[in-house]
């Protein structure tokens, strides 16, 4: 397995280094050196596509962070928020050897049961599928291209 595979994601020069035969990289969100695994290197890189070609405001990304459902606790790959405090998008990452498929798509809902965000991304670095949510009437539309921040 190749840790470092090339994605369908813009390349982005990340600063790796090798920590007692662990590669790690420098996560310019959380500040500090992060292992690299293959979903680490997948959130990694959706980050900066996030960032440098969407757009969004890296002060207003958040990564891994926390939540409960069911009483049980659970990690969010990333979310993004707005200035005002809410979140606008909700992505789950996958390693590049996890298919997306209805198993996955479940977690996201469940996921986001909790959260409430009009925007789902999903991707494995190699395939990447974005939803907006229709809390109101129940229903949820599949949608060619992410939006870029300024068009939420």
């Amino acid at each position: 397995m190749d840790l470092l595979l090339p994605l369908q994601l813009p390349p982005y020069p990340f600063k790796i280094t090798d920590q007692n035969g662990q590669l790690t990289l420098f996560d310019t969100i959380r500040k500090k050196n992060i292992i690299i695994t293959p979903e680490e290197w997948v959130r990694q890189h959706f980050v900066q596509y996030l960032i440098n070609q969407k757009h969004y405001p890296k002060t207003l990304i958040k990564l891994e962070g926390g939540h409960k459902l069911h009483g049980m606790a659970r990690r969010s790959d990333i979310v993004v928020y707005n200035p005002g405090g809410e979140k606008i998008l909700l992505v789950e990452c996958k390693a590049p050897s996890v298919s997306i498929d209805q198993k996955t798509f479940d977690q996201v809902a469940r996921y986001n049961m909790v959260h409430k965000v009009k925007l789902l991304a999903v991707t494995n670095g190699l395939q990447h599928y974005y939803c907006h949510i229709d809390f109101e009437n129940r229903a949820y539309q599949f949608i060619e291209e992410l939006p870029a921040y300024g068009e939420i």
